[in-house]
């Protein structure tokens, strides 16, 4: 299958071309901006594309990829910095632009005859640039231009290496899936062979011959992904797969019976239930670190999987709902950026792991995952639920868990999504939840003084879950939730909003 990959340098928007290349029909891939050469030559990628970046192609430690990168014969297109540092190591210069142009500009397009065959004069496209090219290198030529940069596309056809100062991966430009596009199928002469049909059947193939008629547990944590990666396991090995689905006391209320019922009664999967609340919460004593929840949460897992397995005799492999988002924010690819959070899958694990793990979603992005889900049959309710973490509610107290704070804000999450349900807003939101703080606050409550627990709403909208704006919830919804909170759980006495995008915050609070 023809592949695409994307080398990091830091940029925001690195995930967002990577997804814009799938949707085009292309698989693609991160890697770090200093992949090695022997590495591209030996998977032979149909084209590469050099991210952008936050930091000036001259600043001290700023990333640079091996040059044997471009005597590879592979079509590159680099954007925004990416174009920077093809040009500065091409033969051309580089300076920083009097006038830095972040925003909407105009695009002056010179000659349509390669990347920006069909791409309108004047067509609207997104800069975000301090530096700019002031030189090009030998055999290239300009191809558009804006007001402030006169090298705003530049291409060399016959060396295959092409660059944009413009971000066209944003909705902002445009025609940047055109240009894209353009890239993908004019000049790297691509197949569009990247679809859900061929990767559940690539994918079943693959741990197919991998399991060798071997068994395989899956641990189902409640949320869309544990549940797909198993019912694609389920197609490739049938019943050689168990599931186990652990009850630790961090769920909503009554999500667990809920969903034990429909994983086997609907969806036809061997499922052994585990009751281990009280063990997770002994477990979570006197722990108030996020990052300590998050290695003793999955480690325990791991060891009731190990546990469960046992009874079931030799169990050789352990599929996991990894995704995409989990592997870049747990073990980043960029050299620029730094670890954003464990996760319970990728970053509790013990060292030594009795199971081989059998990951078959750690390359999608979280809409690709549903529309795997719909697939392989699992009903559109719970395949576009909202996502809820591995840890749980566990994640959603900040400081140390207990069996009062869980009830709290089950409630408070009742309450909230009753209310996002029935002003039919559930659809249009990426996460509504509710994080309870380990502050209390003063309030007056028929007629006397209260000390109680504050309480945070959350409500965020995303493609992807990469980026996130939160949501400008109406005056009356918040107010109702408000008073229904106040009124109805014991123990709160005070809501706030959270008005924080990603970034600079997270969508979760731990």
């Amino acid at each position: 299958m023809d592949k695409v990959y994307v080398l990091d340098f830091g940029s925001q928007y690195t995930q967002l071309i990577a997804r814009k290349i799938r949707e085009l029909g292309v698989y693609s891939e991160i890697f770090p901006y200093d992949l090695s050469p022997a590495k591209i030559r030996r998977e032979k990628p149909g084209g590469i594309i050099l991210s952008g970046g936050p930091m000036s192609v001259y600043e001290r430690n700023a990333p640079q990829p091996f040059p044997e990168l471009f005597e590879l014969g592979i079509p590159i297109l680099g954007i925004c910095y990416g174009l920077q540092i093809l040009a500065l190591f091409l033969g051309g210069e580089v300076s920083p632009s009097q006038k830095r142009e972040y925003g909407f500009a105009s695009l002056e397009v010179l000659d349509r005859k390669g990347l920006l065959a069909g791409i309108k004069n004047g067509s609207q496209i997104w800069m975000s640039h301090g530096d700019k090219v002031c030189s090009i290198p030998p055999d290239f030529r300009i191809t558009a231009k804006t007001r402030n940069s006169h090298a705003a596309v530049i291409e060399s056809p016959q060396e295959k290496i092409f660059g944009v100062q413009f971000h066209p991966e944003v909705a902002h430009t445009r025609q940047g899936k055109k240009v894209l596009s353009n890239f993908l199928f004019s000049i790297c002469k691509l197949k569009k062979e990247w679809n859900m049909d061929s990767f559940v059947e690539s994918k079943a193939a693959e741990i197919r011959k991998r399991v060798r008629g071997g068994k395989v547990i899956s641990g189902l944590s409640g949320g869309v992904d544990s549940l797909v990666a198993s019912l694609i396991v389920q197609k490739a090995v049938e019943k050689k797969l168990t599931c186990i689905f652990v009850d630790n006391g961090l769920l909503r209320s009554g999500q667990f019976a809920g969903l034990l019922n429909k994983f086997r009664d609907r969806l036809h999967l061997n499922v052994v239930a585990v009751d281990a609340a009280d063990r997770f919460l002994a477990g979570l004593r006197r722990v108030a670190s996020p990052e300590r929840k998050r290695k003793i949460i999955g480690e325990m897992f791991i060891r009731i999987f190990e546990e469960e397995a046992k009874k079931l005799g030799k169990v050789d492999f352990l599929t996991q709902g990894t995704i995409y988002p989990d592997v870049i924010e747990s073990n980043p690819v960029k050299g620029p950026s730094s670890k954003i959070k464990s996760h319970h899958n990728v970053g509790g694990l013990p060292d030594r792991l009795k199971f081989k793990l059998i990951e078959p979603l750690k390359e999608l992005f979280k809409d690709e995952v549903r529309i795997l889900g719909k697939e392989l049959g699992a009903d559109s309710q719970f395949i576009h639920q909202h996502p809820f973490p591995g840890p749980g509610l566990a994640v959603r107290i900040v400081g140390e868990v207990t069996p009062e704070r869980i009830n709290i804000l089950r409630k408070a999450d009742t309450i909230l999504l009753d209310e996002i349900r029935k002003a039919r807003l559930y659809r249009k939101l990426w996460q509504a939840f509710a994080v309870l703080l380990p502050v209390k606050s003063v309030g007056v409550m028929g007629d006397k003084r209260t000390y109680q627990r504050v309480v945070v709403l959350r409500m965020v909208q995303s493609m992807d879950g990469m980026t996130a704006d939160w949501y400008p919830a109406e005056p009356e919804l918040l107010s109702l939730i408000s008073n229904r909170i106040v009124n109805e759980v014991d123990g709160i006495n005070r809501v706030v909003y959270d008005v924080t995008s990603k970034p600079p915050g997270t969508i979760e609070w731990e």
